[in-house]
């Protein structure tokens, strides 16, 4: 593993720093002392540190992502919450929110509390989301203040959609107070009715049952109308379909809508078209849709409709990923291979480094409260040193998750992770 932990000063010297939060960009180095940032300069002199050229590198906050998947507790044979750490600070992650969808679900001040106190030791912070429903059972809520109070960051019943709609109205109510948003899985249930992908052409081709596009923007819309009723702050999760990002792109221009979104890495990279040889490493949900789809997806970041980068990061089983098609269970990793993705296909659209960077630190920092002010002196040190123009070929050998469920395995990616900072561990490549 090339994760330790280091207590003895560090010197970032003479990197292109670049502070997402005030917006600033020079070359200069930072000082790192017992994990916490001493100094921030363009010229720092300190021969008693360790020093890391940072030359033709940029340094940074470290990422957050809010929608991974630790499989712990339950299916630790999939990930464990020190797995998921490991793979998250590989890909220049820091702060990780993961979801409620363990066994048992993570539904209770107990099971939050199980989270923290199991994650305090691992190299990154790690903020449980609790689960909206008992069970996920869609019916009863949980316990919303005590697990708040707790350390629960939002409130989700991810790869379940809350299908009552006066459910979905009172969780709405009740975060308000609190001031954390509540997260609902986008898929009207009787239209995606076990649709295995896109619904379409080739759904028809391949002979497979298929999942409309409205089965997610219906239920968007229908949160956005309880969301506008309610004042309640909602996000909506792994944004899939044109459709998806016109009603958000309203609801924008709407005061009164409390909305955030994101999208994924792979919704940004693919299409239904890659699952044309039944590689189930494609089979997400939502699904992959059409290269429409995928374009409105990328023109929602760039005009700020989409708000942050999520990876969605689920890792199964090479037993369960190799049943037939249909029984294949969805989801691919996604952390690891993140940020070279998405690099590859937003530069490519021209856009400066400084955006790509904000979708993955303070944007989503944003929507969970969490600090935005990471090189401030007397910060806990979070940081993520990158080569945004390497090319590399992505392969196993990256992987640190437990599960190898990805599509990006053997494609070139653009901007590599070099080093990470946090908790005064750190990952160097």
């Amino acid at each position: 593993m090339n994760i330790k932990k280091n207590t003895e000063k560090i010197l970032l010297k003479d990197g292109l720093i670049i502070d997402p939060f005030t917006e600033k960009k020079f070359k200069g180095s930072i000082l790192i002392e017992n994990g916490f940032i001493s100094q921030i300069s363009k010229e720092i002199s300190n021969e008693d540190s360790q020093v890391i050229d940072c030359e033709n590198l940029i340094i940074t906050h470290g990422f957050c992502d809010v929608h991974s998947h630790f499989r712990e507790p339950g299916d630790e044979d999939m990930e464990t919450l020190e797995t998921g750490s490991m793979s998250a600070m590989s890909g220049g992650y820091t702060e990780v929110c993961v979801m409620p969808n363990t066994k048992p679900v993570i539904d209770s001040p107990e099971t939050i509390k199980f989270i923290i106190d199991k994650s305090q030791d691992l190299p990154i912070s790690i903020f449980p989301i609790g689960a909206i429903t008992l069970g996920q059972k869609g019916n009863e809520l949980t316990e919303f203040y005590e697990m708040n109070k707790t350390g629960a960051i939002a409130f989700s019943d991810d790869g379940i959609p809350v299908t009552n709609s006066n459910v979905m109205r009172i969780a709405l109510e009740y975060s308000k107070p609190l001031g954390v948003p509540i997260i609902n899985h986008a898929e009207d249930l009787f239209l995606k009715n076990d649709g295995q992908l896109n619904e379409g052409i080739l759904s028809t081709r391949l002979g497979l049952k298929g999942n409309p596009d409205i089965s997610e923007s219906i239920m968007i819309n229908r949160d956005l109308e309880i969301s506008e009723f309610t004042g309640g702050m909602l996000h909506i999760p792994h944004v899939s379909s044109k459709k998806s990002v016109d009603w958000i792109r309203l609801a924008k221009m709407n005061d009164n809508i409390k909305v955030s979104a994101e999208a994924t890495p792979h919704h940004l990279t693919f299409d239904d078209t890659n699952l044309i040889p039944f590689d189930t490493n494609f089979k997400v949900a939502p699904p992959l849709r059409t290269s429409i789809d995928r374009k409105a997806l990328i023109n929602g970041l760039i005009d700020g409709t989409i708000d942050c980068i999520a990876t969605d990061h689920a890792p199964h089983s090479i037993e369960k990923k190799t049943n037939p098609f249909d029984l294949a269970p969805p989801g691919m990793i996604g952390l690891e291979s993140s940020f070279g993705a998405i690099n590859k296909i937003l530069s490519s659209e021209k856009l400066p480094i400084e955006k790509i960077i904000k979708f993955l630190t303070t944007n989503p920092r944003k929507i969970m409260k969490l600090n935005q002010d990471l090189f401030k002196v007397g910060t806990l040190a979070q940081i993520t040193i990158l080569d945004k123009d390497k090319e590399w070929i992505f392969d196993k050998d990256f992987i640190y998750s437990k599960s190898h469920n990805s599509p990006f395995i053997g494609n070139k990616l653009i901007g590599m992770i070099k080093i990470v900072i946090s908790k005064s561990f750190i990952f160097q490549r």
